[in-house]
């Protein structure tokens, strides 16, 4: 018994088994996680190693260089860089993107570092490993205080972050902005000197002084007491009442020859300002598999209640709020789904009639809700990937019943019974309906398997095609055919009638007849149509991805390495001064312009969206997170901001830009230059700025290394260091202790734990005549000697950061582009350059492309590795169905055809190429493929009737060409409203599919039976 048989001998239960699974998929829709973006797979780590005070290139050499030689004995990495600043080593491991389980990746990756950690220098802290750096924090507030002191500041922040904790879907909060405390022991060295007192002693002091260590247990009886001997200090005033012996006998209390305060962090790091005022940010990470508008709701509920519960004074502000976000989105895309859904039921029934159009149209909700029903099951989330996958297939689950329902029409017409022409028509359909919605599945398996983060992020379009194709065959067998039973009446056919005897018909005969009648000259014209078409790809701009269309800007400010952290805050006042008096306007009025900002100085906010990646910490560093009215806003406070920034601050490096969409890119262009010698890799490095100053449209021209800095060079003289009764190590402690501070021991209050500094005064931190002159202390020597007489101290330039890639030095010129210019066309312009200068550079010194190019590059080829797969698969297929090798040529044959209007469509709207230009490609191939199959079936069945060849030929492409028009129409009719709404993101798609498939359902319907005739030599029709 046939799936259709028994679905109408057992129409209640059809029906009740149908009504389960919508609801089912009702609730499921409910219940299913909500977020903006479906994510992918991190497959970076971070190894963070602090060596403090050494200069880039000792770090470099001692540090940076035996851990990345490690590591590069993993098999499965792909590349290795590393960055090393004064007194940091940061080293970055990234893993080849066709492995999917990092965790034993990142288990080896510690087990090799801790195997070379003795190899280290002892001064060394860590490493420390970062391998969760796929956590985004789609929720940032900021909490500003005034009437508040510091200290009162963090423990709101600390009970604060404590309870946010408690939400059940919250999995981690990270805190910007807080200052971390300090007891500061400041002295001056020449009063210590006097007294006969060295830093070192003062330190030994201290640290013997402050203790916490058990002191035994002692039996007594049946009981065992533990002994804990008092030590450590109970407050800071027991701090400065600590006894100094001195040298020539007597001892003096520490407050009498230090200055103690208890204060935070100096310099600062990592400041957050909020509308001018500075505060602490609130970064939030969801659980896995969590409802983002849920989490929304409850941090919108928990403000609410601890706005009511704090004082006056003490305000909450959202600098991100991505449920919002989330939410306007799929309530777009939701709308976008109803209105196709609206616009299809319209096509449907005006051009098939009520009872009919209502029929075929009651499979589209029915056959999307099926879908989300087993998105649900198999773990899918609602976003704007699946959501836009819904709305693709939408105009092809039609096809299954447009074709279905009028077979059973016509077989009713013909005077079959209902039940009958139902049985009939279902089981001459279901082998080519099934072979028809794989193939078109199939088309889409390159993006499922591909092997990047690219293929991860939008892979759900294979899965949510390929279930709603799916659910809308079974359904076109089951529930079709069943209302066409119970509902549909139709009336015999006179046979003396013609049935195509329309105007549309009869046109579409005539030209069809012309073309089969002269085949070499039909063929060449549409072969002259597809390589007139190939010029018109070069007039087509190539965008990766677009940005995302938000009402929000960032603004990345950088002063060059080794600028103070005041001197940031001043710049990002004046900013923030500049866009509170310029920019800045009421939420709700008419004007447009900006409505909030958030500054972060000396470090970034956190991954917070996939279009984003976090830059390291440093001291000239600002990065501004900027809300706007509108879309439209974005552009226009981008150029003002921009303006203003280069007149008033010129040796700061802007780099302002809208979010990008899909994976994260540092910037558009990106050229990596690496060699041995890095004097030579600089001179490479200036030609290629050079000659990317001459292309318009290229803006914000540097390299990643910046400008050299000062460093004070202190050259010890050993020989002159040792007759002093000093070492090398006596005069690094004493230049420590004197410039940033030694830890001497611990402070600890209730559960914190405060570092004790000793340092000099800051009037002498900040004269280096007193450097010069600074007392030196050896271990055992109570007198001690300047510095100057066993060093020499010296102003040199170094290289501020080295930067490394696979253990080669490698600089990376990088720029921006100005709106209406691409980065790959601008690249596709640079590359005949380089290539050209690489063959006279030295052998050794190579270049590489990175940005926008490479990540489209990547992408693309991850894709199309993969198409040979998917290609095989709908070959296998087609020969399945047709038993032939002739016919499934035919068949792909009308995917390049369609290429055609492909191109014809993105020129005449101004679209672009890109990572989602490629998917409407794909989508169209599938739909092609499916309408080719239709009327190559039809002919094959008529043949098999009887009909002779050329007859056939001509009555089956009547016969199909209302359900083609009907799918075509339906298809382009559904994504209108996602090209209207759809933004910068999915218009391309959406122009793709909409030219393409109408120029090649014309294709289709005149060059397929073309092809057919002259393939099997099919004589001329009469």
């Amino acid at each position: 018994m046939s799936l259709t048989s028994y679905a109408l001998d057992n129409s209640r239960v059809t029906a009740i088994a149908v009504g389960v699974v919508l609801f089912a998929g009702i609730g499921a829709y409910q219940e299913m996680p909500k977020k903006m973006d479906p994510g992918f797979i991190m497959r970076t780590a971070q190894i963070v190693t602090y060596f403090e005070g050494a200069s880039p290139e000792r770090v470099e050499q001692l540090v940076s260089d035996p851990i990345e030689a490690a590591v590069q004995s993993i098999a499965e990495i792909d590349y290795i860089k590393s960055e090393s600043r004064t007194g940091v080593s940061l080293v970055t491991v990234a893993i080849r993107e066709e492995f999917k389980t990092m965790r034993p990746l990142w288990d080896e990756m510690r087990r090799e570092v801790n195997a070379i950690k003795d190899q280290l220098p002892s001064e060394v802290v860590g490493p420390v490993y970062n391998d969760d750096m796929g956590d985004t924090y789609p929720i940032i507030f900021t909490m500003t205080a005034d009437g508040f002191t510091k200290n009162e500041t963090g423990e709101i922040s600390d009970r604060i972050r404590d309870q946010i904790l408690l939400l059940p879907g919250v999995a981690k909060v990270e805190v910007l902005g807080e200052q971390e405390e300090r007891v500061f022991v400041e002295y001056d060295n020449a009063r210590l000197a006097k007294l006969g007192l060295s830093p070192t002693q003062l330190q030994q002091v201290l640290s013997a002084r402050n203790i916490i260590k058990p002191g035994g247990e002692i039996d007594l009886g049946p009981e065992t007491i533990p002994l804990e001997p008092s030590g450590n200090f109970d407050s800071v005033d027991e701090l400065r009442s600590t006894l100094i012996p001195l040298p020539s006998g007597g001892v003096v209390s520490l407050d009498t020859i230090t200055d103690i305060e208890r204060d935070y962090v100096d310099p600062p790091v990592g400041l957050v300002e909020y509308g001018g005022r500075e505060g602490i940010a609130f970064a939030v990470a969801m659980s896995d598999g969590y409802n983002l508008l849920d989490l929304g709701s409850e941090i919108s509920a928990f403000f609410a209640r601890v706005e009511s519960l704090y004082p006056h004074g003490l305000d909450f502000d959202m600098t991100y709020f991505q449920p919002r976000d989330v939410d306007t989105k799929v309530n777009e895309f939701t709308s976008s789904v109803y209105q196709a859904v609206g616009i299809v039921l319209l096509v449907m029934l005006a051009s098939l009639g009520f009872r009919t159009g209502l029929i075929v149209s009651s499979l589209i909700p029915a056959a999307m809700i099926v879908a989300i029903a087993v998105m649900g099951l198999i773990g899918e989330s609602v976003n704007q990937m699946s959501l836009a996958a819904l709305i693709i297939a939408l105009g092809l689950l039609v096809d299954n019943a447009i074709v279905v329902s009028e077979l059973i029409i016509v077989r009713m017409q013909d005077g079959q019974k209902a039940r009958e022409a139902a049985i009939d028509s279902c089981s001459e359909l279901q082998g080519p309906l099934l072979i028809s919605s794989l193939t078109t599945a199939a088309a889409f398996l390159p993006i499922y398997l591909a092997e990047s983060n690219v293929g991860e992020y939008t892979g759900v379009l294979f899965t949510v095609v390929t279930v709603t194709l799916l659910a809308s065959w079974v359904l076109s067998l089951t529930m079709i055919p069943l209302l066409c039973v119970l509902f549909l009446k139709v009336a015999r056919r006179d046979e003396s009638a013609d049935e195509f005897g329309s105007i549309t018909y009869q046109l579409y005969r005539g030209l069809l007849r012309v073309v089969l009648r002269n085949r070499l000259v039909s063929l060449a014209i549409v072969v002259a149509m597809f390589l007139g078409s190939l010029p018109l790809w070069s007039r087509v701009p190539q965008i990766f991805f677009p940005p995302q269309d938000r009402a929000f800007f960032m603004a990345e400010l950088s002063y060059p390495v080794g600028t103070r952290i005041e001197t940031t805050r001043a710049m990002a006042q004046r900013v923030d001064a500049f866009m509170r008096d310029e920019l800045q306007v009421e939420e709700g009025g008419d004007e447009e312009g900006v409505l909030a900002w958030t500054a972060f100085v000396g470090e970034t906010p956190p991954s917070f969206t996939l279009g984003y990646t976090p830059s390291p910490s440093l001291g000239g560093f600002c990065e501004f997170m900027v809300h706007t009215t509108s879309l439209a806003a974005v552009d226009p406070m981008m150029e003002k901001l921009q303006r203003f920034i280069l007149d008033e601050f010129p040796d700061v490096q802007t780099y302002i830009r809208p979010l990008n969409s899909g994976p994260p890119v540092d910037m558009p262009i990106e050229v990596r230059i690496s060699g041995a010698d890095i004097d030579e890799v600089f001179q490479i490095v200036d030609q290629v700025k050079a000659k990317l100053g001459t292309m318009a449209g290229v803006v914000e021209i540097r390299d990643d290394w910046g400008a050299r800095v000062k460093k004070l060079d202190v050259d010890i003289d050993s020989a002159r260091a040792q007759r002093a009764g000093l070492s090398n190590e006596d005069v690094a402690i004493a230049l420590q202790t004197f410039l940033s501070g030694l830890e001497t021991t611990r402070y600890r209050e209730v559960d914190d734990s405060i570092p004790v500094l000793l340092r000099s005064t800051g009037t002498a931190r900040r004269d280096l005549d007193r450097i010069r002159n600074l007392t030196v202390f050896g271990s055992s020597q109570v007198q001690g000697v300047p510095l100057s007489q066993v060093a020499d101290v010296g102003l040199t330039y170094e290289a501020s950061t080295i930067l490394r890639r696979d253990r080669y030095r490698t600089v990376t010129v990088e720029a921006a582009v100005t709106p209406g210019v691409t980065a790959i066309g601008i690249f596709n312009d640079l590359r005949p350059w380089l290539e050209e200068e690489a063959e006279d550079w030295k052998f050794g010194y190579r270049w590489e492309y990175g940005g926008d190019y490479e990540s489209s590059v990547d992408a693309n080829k991850s894709i199309s590795d993969k198409m040979s797969v998917a290609g095989l698969a709908i070959l296998f297929l087609l020969v399945l169905q047709f038993n032939s090798f002739r016919k499934p040529v035919i068949v792909l044959s009308a995917i390049v055809l369609g290429l055609i209007g492909v191109v014809l469509g993105l020129v005449i709207m101004k679209s672009s190429f890109g990572f989602m230009t490629l998917l409407g490609i794909v989508s169209l191939a599938g739909i092609v493929v499916n309408n080719a199959i239709v009327l190559l079936d039809r002919v094959q069945l008529l043949l098999d009737g009887g009909t002779p060849p050329a007859e056939a030929v001509v009555l089956a492409a009547q016969q199909r060409l209302r359900p083609i028009l009907l799918t075509t129409a339906t298809t382009v009719a559904s994504l209108i409203p996602l090209y209207v709404s759809g933004g910068r993101m999915w218009q391309p798609m959406a122009v793709a599919i909409m030219f393409g498939l109408v120029f090649s359902t014309f294709l289709t319907l005149l060059v397929v039976p073309l092809m057919y005739a002259m393939f099997y030599r099919v004589p001329k029709p009469s």
